[in-house]
């Protein structure tokens, strides 16, 4: 892994003052060099006192290249996949001793502008995973029909089979994370499915999550790894890890 230099680790607006919470957005990248420099401008535009950490997963375009001219970019020299990729973001933010590590894709999908709905519902109701959720409102890009029931599904087993919090999307790309998370997922984080996996991971050993509503976008540049019938094997190994989880809290 190559990492940049870190003493200018941020995107925005001055130094935060002492007792304001550190923040680390982590952004996971795969050949998105169509889409990472727009978003860290928009990110820049919202003037918060966020860190960014670009990861870029073994692209073989120009990510690299374009997202550091804006942020520092830890650059991975092979493929991790994307539980590699983000727990590499969160590692560093461990180390760092950053108050929150938010999530959030490196495709533009994500309106950096809703970070700050995931720190206010944060401040409002604490809770050690904070998720940013499309199917609470419905508003914005809701993903394909098919994938949509997929997410249904995963998001029924995981609330049947665990506590800690009520689920409408656990596939979100979008998320916050406390102290608590940062240093649980340090340690450990899946490296398949890490989204739905990682939460079932979570709320086995009591973290607590909630989520927010918050309005997605559609992909504009590149496609997703998960269509067509890919999406029903997706679910049907994802439904499996959640089970073997399961099994193994009792054991």
């Amino acid at each position: 892994m190559e990492l940049g230099s870190t003493d200018t680790c941020r995107s925005g607006a001055a130094a935060p003052q002492r007792g304001v919470p550190r923040i680390l957005l982590v952004i996971p990248c795969f050949n998105e060099e169509a889409s990472i420099g727009d978003l860290l401008g928009e990110i820049a535009a919202t003037d918060r006192p966020y860190h960014t950490l670009v990861v870029d997963d073994g692209s073989s375009d120009a990510t690299s290249a374009v997202a550091s001219a804006r942020s520092p970019v830890a650059r991975l020299t092979q493929n991790l996949g994307i539980g590699g990729a983000v727990q590499t973001g969160i590692k560093y933010a461990s180390r760092q001793d950053y108050d929150f590590c938010i999530q959030i894709d490196g495709d533009g999908q994500h309106d950096p502008r809703e970070i700050e709905t995931l720190l206010n519902a944060y401040a409002r109701a604490p809770t050690n995973i904070t998720i940013g959720s499309r199917f609470i409102d419905n508003a914005g890009f809701c993903s394909t029909r098919m994938r949509r029931a997929g997410i249904r599904l995963i998001a029924r087993a995981l609330n049947a089979l665990f506590t800690g919090g009520r689920i409408t999307d656990p596939t979100s790309g979008m998320r916050l994370l406390d102290r608590r998370a940062i240093a649980f997922f340090a340690k450990a984080y899946p490296m398949d499915f890490p989204e739905p996996i990682s939460l079932a991971w979570a709320m086995r050993a009591g973290l607590t999550v909630g989520e927010i509503p918050v309005e997605m976008r559609a992909r504009e540049n590149g496609v997703s790894s998960i269509d067509g019938l890919k999406s029903v094997s997706y679910m049907i190994r994802v439904l499996g890890y959640i089970l073997l989880a399961r099994i193994a809290r009792r054991s």
